[in-house]
């Protein structure tokens, strides 16, 4: 009997131990199998993602297909609306159209002078473009405003003042000229000889207002071909008057402005077809109001009389070679950053530099700190000044007499 359940006590262990391993190869198999699942379902999501972004795909390239497709269009400019409603265009394939106009479009952009697109079958306007402006224009716009202000410019409150009546003011305080009853200055014309602050007197004032500023060498406004010059300045202005309140500020006037003569080559035409669209923007029956001009020359007497008359450059105003308290000013004012010595005169300095321009005084102080540099200190001696003056300095007289007579 004890063996008997001697062999169903062995029995019921290996039938036990046998059952486990079973239930452990089942469990490991379980875990291979969730396993398996859990990668065939991160599978799936990304092959769902794939088609999702597959799908965007194709519907970019069938847009962009049938973009492609699409025929082109014909630009052209409204020269006349009838009173049926059709237009007359000016294509850009030369002649011009009787044509009408897609339902969409509003009324009131069907203007003459507009730039519209017309089908290139039945020619009729479906759309209107926006005003094209040169890449020139647009990038005389200055969007950051200069650092310079009135501070930083020595000698010549005068003329400050008076470019502030005249440009600054009527931007600023423009019920002052109502009351008063008379119409603010159009435009300034700074005259004096190179390097005296013309520029930076500019810089000052576009620093001082919140007006657009828009910067232009005069010579950028001479094209190669005939009629560019021109439309040019026809834009400029028209940019102007868009981003109003402006100041215009037109550097070198003299290589766009110069006095027309009878004997002239073809690029001495363009020149003055130039000019003359300048004096009608100037002067013409289009507004100026807010749109303020700052002309700068030292060439003033090359200048045409048409361009000085009052109405275009209502004020001239001369900027002079400092003087000796501008000297002494404009020195404090560039060495105001420089580590200076006690030693150092600006009195004396000013004494020693006698006819030199502002922008002869930065040379100096620069090469001053140059000096100082090159013995590897850190302060700047009075000798450093004095020897910036030897080297910068050059005066001739015959240059110097002529120039006093030009601006006299």
């Amino acid at each position: 009997m004890a063996d008997e359940n001697q062999i169903d006590d062995n029995e019921v262990e290996e039938f036990s131990h046998d059952l486990k391993q079973r239930i452990s190869a089942l469990e490991s198999m379980n875990e291979r199998l969730l396993d398996d699942a859990r990668q065939s379902e991160g599978e799936k999501r990304y092959i769902k993602s794939e088609m999702v972004r597959l799908q965007k795909e194709i519907q970019r390239l069938r847009f962009e297909l049938d973009r492609m497709k699409t025929p082109p269009m014909i630009i052209g400019t409204i020269k006349d609306v009838l009173t049926d409603g059709r237009v007359v265009v000016k294509s850009s394939t030369g002649p011009d159209f009787i044509v009408t106009t897609a339902e969409y479009i509003s009324p009131e952009n069907i203007i003459i002078g507009a730039r519209v697109a017309l089908n290139k079958q039945s020619l009729a306007v479906v759309g209107v473009l926006p005003p094209s402006l040169d890449p020139v224009v647009l990038g005389g716009e200055v969007i950051e405003k200069p650092e310079v202000s009135y501070e930083d410019i020595g000698g010549l409150e005068d003329q400050m003042r008076e470019i502030r009546e005249a440009v600054e003011d009527p931007l600023l305080k423009p019920e002052l000229y109502k009351k008063v009853g008379i119409d603010p200055p159009k435009g300034v014309l700074l005259v004096g000889p190179p390097g005296t602050g013309k520029t930076m007197l500019a810089k000052a004032v576009a620093h001082q207002t919140n007006a657009t500023f828009i910067r232009f060498v005069g010579s950028e406004l001479v094209q190669k071909y005939i009629g560019e010059g021109a439309r040019l300045v026809r834009e400029l202005f028209d940019m102007a008057r868009e981003k109003a309140p402006t100041i215009v500020f037109i550097d070198e006037l003299d290589s766009v402005g110069a006095k027309r003569l009878e004997v002239a080559t073809s690029g001495d035409r363009e020149v003055q077809r130039t000019l003359m669209q300048l004096l009608a923007e100037l002067d013409g029956f289009d507004a100026m109001e807010n749109v303020k001009i700052i002309g700068a020359t030292n060439r003033p007497d090359i200048l045409d009389d048409a361009l000085l008359r009052p109405g275009r450059f209502d004020r001239i105003i001369t900027i002079p070679v400092p003087n000796y308290i501008a000297r002494v000013q404009i020195f404090k004012i560039h060495s105001r950053k420089m580590s200076v010595a006690k030693d150092v005169n600006f009195e004396e300095l000013a004494q020693h530099t006698e006819g030199v321009s502002g922008a002869d005084i930065k040379a100096m102080c620069t090469e001053a700190g140059m000096f100082a540099i090159r013995e590897e200190r850190t302060k700047v001696k009075m000798l450093d000044f004095t020897k910036a003056i030897d080297k910068v300095m050059v005066v001739d007289a015959d240059v110097t007499a002529q120039s006093g007579q030009m601006f006299a």
